[in-house]
């Protein structure tokens, strides 16, 4: 059972901005990945559904993180059908992220009071996802979609939307300063937030040095 409420969930995506995205197969790697992150001022974490046996890492991962990071609000990504967010509900995913719009996946998740944030690439399946229960939507690929400008012309005549955009989301100013102007509430980050070089070189200190960054820059963002 998910130990944290999707209201709580929620509000903390948030409070602090960002939401990194990640996935290893050696649930060693993804333990430092998630403490390196934790101690750089990360609340929420969405580990991915990328790759065999993913559920018990992240079975495995959510326990440790428990005792080791009490307070990260740990969730599952790239879930495309309402078997696989059963799973991984089972396992206590405290939100579900799609690459897509599931309506069954709203079923599961609605009825364990845990967010499914789907993934949205028009005004009107951003309009469905919320007519279903979405209270946060992802705009997915972000960069592709439309960018800033998409973001913010959908809060233009939507001004209740809570997005969050994943893909073309780098840890810069620039870049940071563009979403969070548009109108973003928070931003996924994967593949720019944890360098293969960095990971390799099993660099965790480098990676909480990026989140800190990363977090700052949004924060100032926020106030612009």
């Amino acid at each position: 059972m998910a130990r944290f409420s999707r209201i709580k969930t929620c509000q903390v995506m948030a409070e602090t901005g960002m939401v990194p995205v990640f996935y290893h197969s050696d649930l060693e790697t993804s333990k430092q990945v998630l403490k390196a992150c934790y101690e750089g001022g990360v609340r929420v974490f969405e580990f991915t559904n990328r790759g065999d046996f993913a559920h018990e890492i992240f079975g495995d991962l959510n326990k440790w993180a428990a005792k080791e990071c009490p307070e990260m609000i740990l969730g599952i990504g790239s879930v495309v059908d309402a078997g696989t967010a059963s799973l991984f509900l089972q396992l206590g995913a405290n939100f579900v992220v799609g690459p897509l719009l599931n309506p069954d996946i709203f079923k599961v998740c609605n009825r364990r009071q845990v967010a499914y944030i789907p993934g949205c690439g028009s005004v009107s399946e951003v309009g469905y996802a919320q007519e279903l229960g979405a209270e946060v939507v992802k705009i997915f690929p972000a960069g592709d979609v439309g960018g800033p400008s998409f973001v913010k012309n959908l809060k233009a005549p939507m001004p209740w939307s809570n997005i969050m955009v994943t893909g073309g989301v780098e840890p810069s100013e620039e870049n940071l300063t563009k979403w969070f102007k548009a109108g973003v509430t928070c931003v996924g980050m994967g593949s720019n937030l944890f360098p293969k070089e960095i990971i390799a070189a099993k660099d965790w200190g480098r990676i909480t040095q990026i989140c800190k960054m990363a977090l700052e820059i949004i924060a100032k963002a926020k106030t612009i």
